[in-house]
């Protein structure tokens, strides 16, 4: 693959002053919006059913009015900090692993987030129309978003393109979400106390939140339409990849024959998208992501069970209350541990 066919980051700093940056109608809309402080940004605001910066409010817009969804389009979907990085991965030497030979993977030479780019981080976010027909390398198009189900645009949800679902358990997304936005949050932002932060996880205030509701939302819509959205979870993952994998790649049509499960190609795709993997390329340690987050803050620990080492009893025992309280009488479950010791 040419590097020319893969865009560079650009760097977009976060200020106090973001709001500044909208167009008279997204100004207009931003005084509208529920308000809340964030966790290292200055403000979230409550649009569509979930917080979101001001930066972002206009690519999420522009992504909601302007995407256009083909019926061979695969979507993969997650809460931030819930194995995104590693979906992606996982997704994309899936999907077209009959396209490139085995030891010229692209991922060896391009981060996870340049092969499988954001919608509302990256390709509608200085754009609010981009050309995806000359973005896009491969014949199935294959996009990323954080967006609520409820809140995707109608042409996802009318068509026939797939929506891959990866979920954590809030536990470990909690912690995961708190550090990574401590390393890129404000520097004009102090940052708040973990009591403060926690408190505003569980009440549903951080990025793209409130958590539960985005989850369920995935989780109902899949129970509804398995065919078109499959539900992964990343406990689930860790537990067994190849099984998962096999699943993943019935559900976008390409399934692994006989002779590829012989030659070892599901246990391929496993090491290289694994996290020791990605965390030691080149690649992913160095350089930017579009909104200008170094690659090497998206690789941390990639463990389940993590936040053990950091809540107090008293947050687990509120965390386990609301888990209970949301996920009555859903059917969902969430595993917290695990002897895994390794993404």
């Amino acid at each position: 693959m040419d590097t020319a066919e893969i865009s560079k980051p650009r760097f977009v700093s976060l200020t106090e002053d973001a709001d500044k940056s909208l167009d008279d109608e997204l100004r207009q809309l931003v005084q509208t919006l529920p308000k809340e402080q964030g966790w290292r940004v200055s403000n979230l605001y409550l649009y569509q059913g979930f917080w979101c910066t001001a930066q972002f409010l206009k690519p999420v817009a522009s992504f909601r009015k302007h995407f256009r969804a083909f019926d061979s389009d695969v979507i993969v979907a997650t809460f931030p900090k819930s194995g995104t990085t590693w979906l992606k991965a996982l997704a994309f030497s899936t999907l077209h692993r009959n396209q490139f030979a085995k030891d010229e993977n692209p991922l060896l030479n391009f981060t996870p987030h340049q092969l499988v780019r954001f919608l509302e981080h990256d390709l509608y976010l200085n754009n609010p129309c981009p050309d995806l027909e000359t973005i896009c390398v491969y014949k199935t198009r294959l996009f990323a978003t954080h967006v609520p189900y409820a809140c995707l645009p109608a042409s996802i949800k009318d068509s026939n393109c797939k929506i891959v679902y990866l979920c954590r358990n809030p536990m470990d997304v909690f912690v995961s979400l708190w550090l990574f936005t401590d390393k890129i949050g404000e520097e004009n932002q102090e940052p708040l106390s973990l009591d403060k932060v926690f408190d505003k996880f569980c009440r549903g205030i951080c990025i793209h939140g409130p958590f539960f509701d985005q989850v369920l939302g995935y989780w109902k819509a899949s129970r509804e339409n398995p065919d078109k959205i499959l539900f992964l979870k990343y406990e689930d993952l860790k537990e067994d990849i190849s099984c998962q994998l096999k699943h993943l790649a019935m559900f976008l049509g390409v399934p692994f024959t006989e002779e590829e499960e012989k030659q070892g190609v599901v246990e391929e795709i496993a090491k290289i998208c694994s996290f020791d993997k990605l965390q030691e390329l080149e690649v992913n340690r160095k350089g930017l992501f579009v909104s200008g987050v170094p690659n090497e803050n998206f690789f941390r620990k990639g463990k389940v069970g993590d936040w053990s080492n950091y809540l107090t009893s008293a947050m687990v025992e509120r965390l386990e209350k609301l888990i209970q309280w949301k996920l009555d009488n859903s059917g969902l479950t969430f595993k917290l541990s695990s002897t895994a010791s390794e993404d």
